[in-house]
């Protein structure tokens, strides 16, 4: 009999997980995940300061918005459009970047990331004019369809041309995947115009990009040439699983399954949040923009950090002024005051691997459950309109309260985001207080054990 022991279902997990996170197609989306943050961010800040009079309606504050801020509005919303309106180039251009750059470093190819992105964007641009097929040809489509005028090819409404803004992103993730896999393609079997060896390096980069250009470019049109006589494109194909997977995330069910493998993952010492963000960060960027628009989705913005994980993954800020203050213990005690200040700002690693609760199955139950019951808490709250929707994105370490507010743009949205940490604090605090006893207890034996020798 073999001495080596079979690997354990945690072991495999671990393996496959750990595999998954590192593959080069998770590490892009997560790179442009963190790339768009600043503009979704900055696009909601000049947002708010156009709906400020929605928000407070004192007839003293109206007037003096009206006569001062009030008179740039205008300006606010070319910002927003500046920023979320085309959000879809930033990330589809982002993820080519890194993905491309990833091969450049993992195969030793002769990629140059830039010209990823600007491949990319030209593929990006074939498939966003919007054609039909009539009387044997493809033809521009020009009519007035749902308050957004389609003219020339280009969708537009009032935040500009609506194929590139956040409905645009998964759509631009396939596009810039295809055309980095082509790019590869081309670099990697050589089929790239050479120049001699005193050309400069961004001239040779420029004609060796000509080739693969052609190729993305005859590959696309092609393709959604040949969806288009179908009745179609490329666009609305890729629109498809998309829209489907964003109803089910929508729901009170597939957003507690979010909630639930954010947390799942991160038990096994898996960044939970980052993986599961790379794939549902497109949603709610879409969604938020929609709701911005007049639409009605609970998933928009951030509404994880707002009225979920409040104090960090875990929904742990309760329990960590818990243990700052009240715990028995002092090894408790001592890590409460240092998770203190960071958990204020949703920073919570302190305690996943000091308490530990990675790998410890006394805290399992409430490290997923506490943010469960958060999460259910703010999802009710907003799909019954007691709050107001998210339409605005906080960064992610606002504090509790403020960033409900903010996400909200309301007093309602403090008000939840505070019930929300207080639910999942009293999910955590009979788990906390027999964990924090058994320690004491521990202590105890330990210190009687010392002065006896």
């Amino acid at each position: 009999m073999s001495d080596t022991a079979k690997p354990s279902f945690k072991d495999n997990m671990m393996k496959y997980l750990g595999k998954f996170s590192g593959s080069r197609f998770v590490r892009a989306i997560m790179g442009a995940g963190y790339s768009i943050i600043a503009f979704s961010i900055i696009g909601s800040m000049f947002l708010v300061l156009t709906v400020l009079p929605q928000v407070i309606t004192a007839n003293w504050f109206v007037e003096f918005y009206n006569a001062t801020i009030g008179r740039f509005s205008n300006m606010y919303t070319v910002i927003y459009n500046a920023t979320m309106g085309i959000i879809a180039i930033f990330f589809a251009g982002s993820f080519a970047y890194n993905y491309a750059d990833i091969y450049r470093k993992e195969e030793n190819l002769l990629l140059d990331p830039l010209n990823a992105v600007f491949l990319t964007l030209m593929a990006l641009f074939i498939i966003v004019p919007q054609l039909i097929w009539k009387n044997g040809a493809t033809i521009f489509v020009d009519i007035l369809k749902k308050g957004n005028v389609v003219s020339g090819g280009y969708g537009v409404s009032g935040s500009g041309l609506t194929r590139i803004g956040a409905t645009g992103i998964f759509t631009g993730l396939i596009v810039a995947w295809l055309t980095v896999q082509i790019y590869r393609y081309c670099m990697k079997h050589n089929l790239r115009i050479k120049m001699p060896a005193s050309v400069p390096a961004g001239v040779a980069n420029s004609f060796s990009a000509m080739i693969p250009g052609f190729l993305i470019a005859i590959i696309v049109g092609v393709i959604d040439a040949a969806l288009i006589i179908l009745g179609t494109d490329i666009f609305q194909v890729l629109y498809i699983p998309f829209s489907f997977i964003s109803a089910i995330a929508d729901t009170w069910w597939g957003f507690l399954i979010v909630i639930f493998f954010i947390h799942f993952l991160w038990w096994f010492g898996i960044h939970g949040a980052t993986i599961t963000s790379s794939f549902y960060q497109a949603i709610v960027l879409a969604n938020m923009a929609d709701n911005v628009k007049g639409g009605f989705h609970v998933f928009a913005g951030d509404p994880i950090n707002a009225f979920v994980t409040i104090g960090g993954s875990g929904a742990t800020l309760g329990m960590a002024i818990f243990i700052a203050f009240l715990a028995r213990s002092q090894q408790l005690k001592e890590l409460g005051k240092l998770e203190l200040v960071p958990a204020i700002f949703n920073i919570n690693e302190p305690l996943i691997f000091g308490l530990p609760i990675v790998y410890n199955v006394k805290l399992l139950i409430p490290f997923i459950c506490a943010p469960l019951a958060s999460g259910a808490v703010g999802y009710v709250a907003i799909a019954t309109h007691m709050v107001p929707k998210i339409s605005f994105q906080q960064p992610w370490p606002t504090p509790v309260g403020l960033s409900g507010m903010i996400a909200t743009a309301s007093w309602q949205g403090f008000v939840l985001s505070v019930v929300c940490a207080i639910v999942a604090f009293l999910v955590w605090f009979p788990f906390i207080k027999r964990y924090d006893t058994q320690i004491y207890k521990k202590e105890q034996a330990d210190a009687a054990k010392t002065a006896q020798n």
